[in-house]
């Protein structure tokens, strides 16, 4: 680092002792260094008051007010600037301590001036760093919107408002909803909007993996635990220590599974498996299940003591077809600005009922856009399912009074059980008409008794 770069580098000398303190001064000085010197305590603290300090050399023992509670206050600031402390041969044991409290190293006197050159220049760095990373985060922060969800409906208002008042907890939260309705998205919103934002937010989805890789994935396996666990691997509770762990399609997951997962909400403890060993973690959890939880619990299909423990804090996300105002809404997200949908094409998306919700609406949105010759989408662009759901194109809200989910069943069973026949019983081309996943599809087939 040369002169020029010294320059930029911010130096506080605290020291009672006049000779080493004008000493470290003028070498400082000459070397291209802006320092500062402060004879004790008060005087450190009043000039740190009107100046930020990249680094801070402190003595220990000063009259008055003492090197430890100069550095316990200065840590208190905001940014705290890189504090060295100064001991003699004899106090050792105060350097540590201090240590203890904040500072990032101690040297000894008498010291040389080149090696506290050395370790003022090491200090700065990792004040430089620090500082940028703060600025990362904070723009990343302002440059996120508050949900990332598109919703004016009460039903939605709602959502958002719990949001927020979950977001101020670290207590465990469940979130239920039909597949395609955001859960991961409000998820997200949750741990940004909370005191956890700049913490790790790890996520899973119990769907997608086997009983014994799940387990894996989120408690670690040492090595030799199982055939081709070649190696020591971290879990994901272990990845998320002190931040958030999402745990997506958390209805699928096994009884065995449940067990440990109920032990880590009780007393945040886990084991990797393989391991004998117990470690502690501090991880707020976020379930997300497309599945009636209270109704698996009283089938005997899930827990009833994980459910009470996962649902401190819940969310339920209303599907779109209850979302009054919002096609209209996401559609134009979808699209984009320069994006035209004519009356007629909104009017045929208003009145579909979207049984794989915002993602099915998203989809056919997209392939729009590709099939659409200019910027204008037409209805010859929409999917067939949407085109020719005449069962569902009268609008949702015209059902009778009282019969609204008796009505909405119906509908969703008529539509799958047409778009099922009309793709010749062809469960992954049912699925991707109807905009949700193969698994999806099979509860729905399983739901309305389907063959």
């Amino acid at each position: 680092m040369d002169t020029e770069q010294f320059s930029k580098i911010d130096l506080l000398i605290v020291d009672d002792e006049v000779d080493f303190r004008d000493q470290a001064y003028n070498y400082f000085q000459r070397v291209g260094f802006r320092v500062e010197q402060a004879e004790d305590g008060e005087e450190a603290l009043n000039v740190a008051t009107n100046r930020k300090f990249d680094v801070v050399v402190l003595d220990i023992h000063m009259p008055g007010m003492s090197g430890i509670t100069v550095l316990e206050k200065l840590m208190e600031r905001e940014p705290a600037p890189k504090i060295i402390m100064l001991t003699g041969g004899g106090t050792i044991q105060h350097a540590v301590d201090s240590m203890k409290n904040g500072a990032y190293d101690f040297l000894t006197k008498p010291a040389k001036l080149d090696e506290l050159q050395r370790l003022v220049v090491r200090a700065s760095q990792a004040h430089k760093l620090e500082k940028e990373n703060r600025q990362l985060k904070e723009v990343i922060r302002r440059n996120q919107p508050d949900h990332q969800m598109v919703g004016q409906s009460p039903q939605m208002l709602e959502v958002f408002r719990l949001i927020e008042r979950t977001s101020e907890s670290d207590k465990p939260v469940l979130i239920q909803g039909e597949s395609g309705t955001g859960k991961e998205l409000v998820a997200r919103a949750i741990h940004r909007a909370g005191p956890l934002a700049d913490k790790p937010l790890v996520v899973v989805n119990c769907a997608a993996l086997a009983e014994q890789l799940l387990e894996s994935e989120l408690f670690g396996h040492e090595k030799g635990a199982f055939t081709g666990a070649i190696s020591t691997k971290q879990g994901l509770f272990e990845l998320a220590d002190g931040g958030t762990l999402f745990i997506d399609e958390f209805g699928e997951m096994s009884g065995g599974l449940q067990v440990k997962l109920l032990r880590v909400l009780q007393d945040g403890t886990m084991r990797r498996v393989g391991s004998v060993t117990e470690q502690k973690v501090d991880v707020r959890v976020i379930a997300a299940t497309n599945r009636d939880l209270e109704k698996e619990v009283t089938e005997k299909r899930f827990r009833e003591d994980l459910f009470y423990r996962i649902n401190v804090l819940g969310i339920v996300i209303p599907p779109l077809r209850q979302r009054d105002g919002d096609i209209e809404s996401l559609a134009r997200k979808f699209a984009g600005d320069q994006w035209k949908i004519p009356g007629e094409v909104m009017e045929r998306l208003v009145a579909y009922s979207w049984p794989g919700n915002v993602r099915q609406l998203q989809n056919a949105i997209e392939r729009a856009k590709v099939l659409a010759e200019e910027d204008q989408i037409e209805l010859r662009n929409l999917p067939d399912a949407i085109l020719h759901a005449n069962t569902t194109s009268a609008p949702i809200n015209s059902s009778p009074a009282g019969n609204s989910k008796l009505d909405l069943e119906t509908l969703n069973r008529i539509h799958v059980e047409e778009t099922y026949a009309r793709c010749d019983r062809n469960k992954t081309k049912t699925a991707q008409a109807l905009g949700i996943n193969r698994r999806s599809l099979y509860r729905l087939l399983e739901k309305f008794g389907i063959d």
